[in-house]
């Protein structure tokens, strides 16, 4: 069963930072994603998905191949790739992998404009290690599936350098 996790962050910069940092985690078997997206809400309140897989270039070039190898078979390689690639392009538009488009949407209606966050469908952690790892990045949970212990353990985390930060002096910064 995966979990959801939602963390806002005051810029898209930040979030895309996490991300970078969630995905080396995968990369080290920490974590399993079943996707990560960065979600950024502008200061007009327009809300932008920055998916990790954008399905409708994956869809246009690989109808372009498809095309391109029909056509060369009717002798006309030069439409079978225009149609390919048209059909290809549509086909990943309208599907949807991972977290659903249309409730990050609405979830991020929660951010305030100029900032952004990060969705994570998570599969399957080594909760310790991650959390370790995600210590002092800040941000704030707003969403989660995870139980009560493992969301407390995350806030805490994401929470930590908030904490740290608030003792250091002013006149130290």
């Amino acid at each position: 069963m995966s979990d959801l996790v939602f963390i806002a962050f005051p810029t898209e910069e930040k979030a895309e930072e996490v991300r970078q940092r969630v995905l080396s985690l995968q990369r080290e078997y920490l974590i399993e994603l079943g996707d990560a997206v960065v979600v950024v809400k502008n200061e007009k309140g327009q809300i932008k998905l920055n998916q990790l897989v954008n399905l409708t270039a994956r869809g246009a070039v690989s109808g372009a191949f498809w095309g391109t190898l029909i056509g060369a078979i009717f002798l006309m390689p030069l439409v079978g790739t225009a149609l390919g690639a048209a059909s290809g392009a549509l086909g990943g538009e309208l599907s949807d992998i991972g977290i659903n488009d249309r409730f990050m949407k609405e979830s991020a209606g929660a951010l305030q404009p100029g900032t952004a966050g990060l969705f994570l469908l998570v599969r399957k952690m080594t909760t310790d290690k991650v959390l370790a790892d995600l210590k002092g990045v800040g941000g704030e949970l707003l969403q989660t599936s995870f139980d009560e212990t493992k969301e407390a353990a995350l806030r805490e985390a994401l929470s930590a350098a908030q904490s740290e930060v608030e003792k250091v002096p002013a006149a130290n910064l």
